[in-house]
C-alpha cells in the first residue's frame, strides 16, 4: 500500500525531520505538509511534497479533502507563549489541534493518528522526587506554565473526541517525549533553549548575550534534572508507529530512554562550566524579570521557572515493551555527543562522537 501522510508543523524541528525521512520511503506516495511558516529550503527537491502555508486553526481541510491522507502526524505547536496574547496561543494550539482531530475522526481514509504531547504536563511540583518515574498511567496535573497546560487540555480533547468518533477504524497513538535533542536540533536549528543557552550559542541580540553571560556559571537548584531523547530515536519510534503494526485503539507512550537522568551538574560539566548552587526562588526572579523586560522575546513565561527547579522524570519502557523499539541513545549521550543521522551538520571541530571520547 502506498501511503499519503499529513504532517502538521511540517517546517518545525520534528515535523521537517519526519517529512524528509518518510519522503524517502518507497511506500510513501505523498507528504502533505501544513505549517504557518514558509516552506523550508530543504524541501525544494522533495517531489512527493504538497505544502500548504497556513495555521492548523485556519481552513486547510478543503485543500486536503481530495488528497485522502491515511496517516496524520500532528506536531504543530506554538511552544513559546506570546507575550500578552494567550487567546492567540489558545487558538493556534487548542483550536488548531481540535480541527486536526475532527478531520481525522470524520474521514475513513485516515487509519492512524499520531499526536505529539509532552512529559511536561505531568507537572513540575516541589513534592516530586528525583527518584520518581511517571508512567503513562499517572494523570496530568494542572500547571500555570502555558505550554504544559495547553498540552494537557489538548490531550483531554483528543480523548473525548476519540470516544465520539465516526471513523471507528482509526488507531490513535500519543507520544510524550522528553527533551528532544541531537545534531540537527543543536546545529541546524539553533533556537533559544537549554543547550543553546548553556553552551553560549545565543548571541543574536543584546538580551541573549546578557543571558549567556549570566550562565557563564550554571545555576543549579537541588532537584533540577532533565531527560533527553535523541532525534534519531524519535524518528525511529515514529517510523514504527506510522508503518509497523498499528496500535490497538488508543494508546499513550512516554518516549524517553532508560537509564540515568541528566542532573544539573552533569549538564554544566558537559558544556565545560562550573555550577552555582541556588534556591528555586533565585531562578524564579530572573525568569520574571526577563519575561517582562523583553516582552516575551526571552521565553521565560509564567511557570516556566518550575521546570528548572523541580524534577519531572518518566519511564519510557512501554515503547520497548509493546512496540519492540530498542532505544539507541541514552539520555546523557543524546545531550553530550554529536552522533546521529545529522552529524554532517556539525562543524568538524565541534564533533564529539561517542566512540572518540
Amino acid at each position: 500500500m502506498k501511503h499519503t501522510i499529513l504532517i502538521t508543523g511540517a517546517a518545525g524541528y520534528v515535523g521537517a525531520m519526519l517529512a524528509e525521512k518518510f519522503a524517502a520511503r518507497d511506500d510513501v506516495q505523498m507528504i502533505i505538509g501544513i505549517d504557518k511558516e514558509p516552506q523550508p529550503d530543504s524541501f525544494n527537491e522533495m517531489e512527493k511534497l504538497t505544502y500548504f502555508q497556513m495555521n492548523t486553526a485556519d481552513g486547510w481541510e478543503e485543500l486536503v479533502e481530495g488528497l485522502e491522507p491515511d496517516i496524520i502526524i500532528h506536531t504543530a505547536w506554538q511552544i513559546r507563549e506570546i507575550y500578552g496574547d494567550r487567546k492567540l496561543t489558545w487558538r493556534w494550539n487548542i483550536d488548531g489541534s481540535d480541527k486536526v482531530f475532527d478531520y481525522a475522526f470524520a474521514h475513513p481514509s485516515v487509519k492512524r493518528l499520531i499526536h505529539f504531547s509532552t512529559v511536561a504536563s505531568y507537572g513540575a511540583y516541589p513534592e516530586n522526587t528525583m527518584e520518581q518515574r511517571f508512567t503513562e498511567k499517572d494523570p496530568f496535573r494542572l500547571m500555570d506554565y502555558l505550554y504544559s497546560e495547553e498540552k494537557r487540555i489538548t490531550e483531554a480533547h483528543l480523548e473525548e473526541k476519540y470516544q465520539e468518533r465516526i471513523n471507528k477504524d482509526i488507531s490513535v497513538a500519543i507520544v510524550r517525549p522528553a527533551a528532544i535533542t541531537g545534531p540537527r536540533g543543536r546545529f541546524m536549528r539553533i533556537r533559544f533553549g537549554l543547550q543553546a543557552t548553556l553552551s553560549g550559542q545565543m548571541k543574536d541580540s543584546f538580551a541573549y548575550r546578557v543571558v549567556s553571560a549570566m550562565v557563564s556559571v550554571v545555576p543549579v537548584t537541588p532537584k533540577w534534572l532533565r531527560q533527553f531523547i535523541h532525534e534519531d530515536d524519535v524518528v525511529g519510534i515514529m517510523d514504527r508507529l506510522a508503518f509497523g503494526e498499528p496500535v490497538k485503539g488508543y494508546e499513550v507512550f512516554n518516549i524517553c530512554p532508560p537509564g540515568d537522568v541528566v542532573r544539573g551538574t552533569d549538564m554544566a560539566k558537559a558544556v565545560g562550566k562550573r555550577t552555582l548552587p541556588v534556591s528555586p526562588w533565585m531562578v524564579r526572579l530572573p525568569f520574571f524579570v526577563f519575561w517582562h523586560l523583553t516582552r516575551g522575546k526571552i521565553p521565560t513565561g509564567p511557570g516556566a521557572w518550575k521546570s528548572y527547579s523541580y524534577p519531572i522524570a518518566v519511564d519510557g519502557s512501554k515503547v520497548t515493551r509493546e512496540l519492540g523499539y530498542p532505544y539507541r541513545y541514552e539520555s546523557f549521550d543524546a545531550f553530550y555527543y554529536t552522533d546521529g543521522s545529522y552529524e554532517y551538520a556539525v562543524p568538524p571541530h565541534e564533533r564529539r562522537p561517542k566512540d572518540k571520547k
